[in-house]
């Protein structure tokens, strides 16, 4: 086997580098097993010399693949930098993030951290709790009625999507919930006009996906619920982070991390504090908010890796400017590829409205749907991968969280035009 030097290789800890140079490695199994069959010794040997034979650099930007998949998506390559430089050793802990205990003072210090990171960022007021869960957005499906309201109680969803839609499938096992508005209809390429929303008044909450990433719309302004006792829920998974929020519209936001904020195993919450305590009966301990918040997230092993790296992306969030100068460099990618796409006579479309067109999920469909495999084909060539659409549309999507650069926009907008140019 053969551990590696890189043009990043300075930024590693160096004290291991001695034990490999005075120890020799030597390990020698032997499979003795009754049967007919005769099994040979299974031996490896590494010796210093090749345990420290460079590995192919990969953390330069240009050698970086163009990561165009929905999740997990790609991340900041100044936190994959920063990750590695601290893999092994963890400021003078003597161990890495992944062995700490999560009860320890040096991981409640990286969740802590992290926690304050979030709420500069969203600006969330004190009244409201963060959570960092595991399971996904999706088992918040389950959570949030579970938490919210009794078995017998309304409650309105909004389903503009297919992660809206099974958002409301859930709910019918904890509660009694109505589609008040479904784009199904229109194939999910629209968002209902806000003040036209028949709601029930008696509502304990209001549900809705802030931002659908499979069919790639997005709200631009949030619904009020109609209920002066009611709350407004939204699934922000794939918008999460991507631009202010005035989290004081509302009651809950959830939000899986790896779109925009981390790795996949992350899932956080944002609750308002009054609204905790009040679980269903039948719900599970892991899924009940009260727990988790009188536990600060430490009611069993968190995802710890995983809730290191979000608070990595929300230093570098920070150190951008925060979330306004976030949205600004999302705004003018975003902008890029739809002119692109509405300037190809037809070549390419996006079938989603103009006015709620998401700034993360951008799905387009070929006038040759015959050609979009040689499409795919081609931009992997040219290191931009993951541009398939989702299975349950087809044609592509191309998802530019954060962390997508820049020049990964326009290089795939010169690729398109040149693919335009050779098959039109």
């Amino acid at each position: 086997m053969s551990i590696s030097t890189s043009p990043h290789s300075h930024l590693l800890p160096q004290n291991h580098n001695h034990f490999l140079s005075n120890h020799r490695i030597h390990i020698t199994t032997t499979l003795s097993l009754p049967s007919p069959r005769t099994f040979r010794p299974i031996k490896c040997a590494a010796t210093p010399t090749q345990l420290q034979d460079p590995l192919p650099t990969q953390t330069q930007a240009q050698e970086r693949v163009f990561n165009f998949a929905a999740g997990p998506a790609t991340l900041p390559e100044t936190v994959l930098l920063r990750a590695q430089s601290e893999l092994y050793l963890w400021r003078g802990s003597g161990m890495s993030v992944m062995e700490m205990s999560h009860r320890g003072k040096d991981f409640t210090s990286i969740i802590e951290k992290a926690e304050s990171d979030l709420r500069t960022l969203l600006q969330i007021p004190p009244e409201y709790s963060v959570l960092f869960l595991q399971g996904g957005a999706t088992t918040q499906f389950a959570a949030v009625p579970l938490n919210l309201c009794a078995p017998e109680e309304p409650v309105d969803y909004v389903v503009t999507g297919s992660w809206s839609d099974k958002a409301f499938k859930e709910a019918q096992k904890y509660c009694k919930p109505s589609v008040i508005w479904s784009g199904k209809s229109e194939k999910y390429t629209k968002i209902p006009s806000l003040q036209g929303l028949e709601q029930n008044p008696d509502a304990k909450y209001l549900h809705i996906c802030s931002n659908e990433t499979i069919h790639g719309v997005e709200y631009k302004d949030y619904p009020t619920p109609t209920n002066p006792n009611g709350v407004l829920v939204a699934d922000m998974s794939s918008n999460f982070c991507s631009k202010p929020v005035d989290v004081s519209k509302f009651g809950v936001i959830y939000a899986g991390a790896q779109k925009n904020v981390g790795p996949s195993g992350v899932t956080i919450v944002i609750i308002r504090n009054d609204l905790i305590g009040h679980a269903q009966g039948l719900t599970p301990v892991m899924l009940d908010y009260k727990i988790h918040a009188e536990n600060r997230s430490l009611y069993n092993t968190p995802p710890c890796y995983g809730i290191y790296m979000c608070g990595l992306v929300f230093e570098d969030l920070l150190e951008q400017g925060g979330l306004g100068e976030v949205e600004k460099n999302n705004v003018k990618k975003a902008e890029i590829l739809y002119n692109a796409i509405d300037a190809s006579n037809g070549f390419y479309k996006c079938p989603v409205e103009k006015s709620v067109r998401s700034l993360m999920n951008v799905p387009f469909t070929l006038e040759k749907s015959e050609l979009e495999g040689e499409f795919i084909k081609e931009a992997a060539k040219e290191n931009m991968v993951q541009l398939k659409g989702h299975r349950s549309v087809g044609g592509m999507r191309a998802s530019i969280y954060n962390a997508m650069p820049l020049p990964g926009v326009q290089k795939l907008v010169a690729f398109m035009k040149d693919f335009q140019a050779r098959h039109a």
